[in-house]
């Protein structure tokens, strides 16, 4: 009995198919040239994967997967779904715990109700994905999305009108995974989203516009609203660079002019150092106790710092109460 012909996708991990060719070089899952629109394939996909078959690389554009349950309980690891085509797939109420699912398309794919938890997304194409009543939490995505990273090396060859479409489509795709976790309730996860968010479009707007330059204003001093360590890392270092100043500049404390001098000892020194830090520290907080007083250059210091101090004081309160209210 003459042998079949095999399906000849292989992987770009180089796993290949061993079902029967449909007489165009590959098997029903591999063939991107046979329409599977509508085709109701949820119970043939499990009872592939549960035999075996290879799930990488399936091609399953506008295929009605509604309820899939893909859990492979019989290990650790999930199903591998990694450069499959899920292109507008009906995937509404799936089960995809744990799966890999990696330089793929879930481009407009539904997959409203579905559970998508511990599953690794990278490098997967998420335009306009449905998540509405989807869990996401601890999904993977790496350190940029698709169309980001693509954005990033489009920009680094001059082609700054690519570069642009593919930043909106990653602040789309940021924005609709920040609705889906504040729809979860999962508010850290939709903050970070929002960053990333407001990232994105940063990246579109003209270098040194009004737009640009609040943005990075915003993003270095708060992380949009994200990120009260920021604040907490500029206080520290306006503290600092302040108290330097004092040093060299001088400051007065009981009537006696504190600075640095080469002719004094390293104990003076360090005295009038500390003193500095200890003056910048108290105009910084806008305390004010006036044991020590600024003198000649030093009085705009301390004047810019303690203005600058009041309102980082207070855009900290607004940070920190925003993330801790959540």
């Amino acid at each position: 009995m003459e042998n079949k012909p095999l399906c000849r996708y292989v992987s770009p991990e180089g796993h290949t198919c061993s079902e029967i060719d449909m007489g165009s070089g590959f098997c029903f899952w591999h063939d991107n040239k046979f329409d599977k629109s509508g085709l109701e394939l949820t119970h043939k996909l499990e009872r592939y994967a549960k035999r075996g078959g290879l799930l990488q690389g399936l091609e399953l554009k506008r295929a009605n997967l509604e309820g899939l349950n893909l859990i492979n309980i019989d290990s650790n690891e999930g199903y591998d779904l990694s450069y499959s085509n899920f292109y507008r797939a009906n995937l509404r109420g799936a089960h995809l715990f744990n799966n890999t699912i990696r330089h793929a398309s879930l481009m407009k794919a539904d997959l409203r109700e579905a559970n998508l938890h511990c599953s690794d997304l990278r490098e997967t194409n998420l335009l306009g994905i449905k998540l509405d009543s989807t869990r996401i939490d601890n999904i993977e995505l790496g350190d940029a999305l698709l169309q980001e990273g693509q954005g990033k090396l489009a920009k680094s060859q001059g082609n700054d009108e690519e570069a642009l479409d593919l930043y909106q489509q990653s602040e789309e795709i940021y924005r609709i995974l920040r609705k889906g976790a504040e729809q979860q309730g999962l508010f850290e996860m939709a903050g970070n989203y929002l960053y990333r968010e407001l990232q994105m479009r940063h990246e579109r707007y003209p270098i040194w516009s009004k737009k640009w330059f609040f943005s990075s204003f915003s993003d270095f001093f708060c992380g949009y609203g994200e990120k009260p360590e920021n604040v907490i890392r500029f206080s520290l270092g306006m503290i600092f660079l302040c108290a330097i100043g004092y040093f060299f500049l001088g400051v007065n404390f009981q009537d006696q002019i504190i600075a640095f001098n080469f002719n004094n000892s390293w104990q003076q020194n360090l005295s009038a150092l500390l003193n500095s830090f200890y003056f910048s520290v108290v105009t910084f907080t806008t305390l004010g106790y006036g044991d020590i007083t600024p003198v000649g250059i030093s009085r705009l210091i301390a004047a810019v710092e303690a203005f600058t101090g009041s309102f980082t004081l207070a855009l900290f309160v607004v940070v920190f109460v925003k993330r801790m209210t959540r």
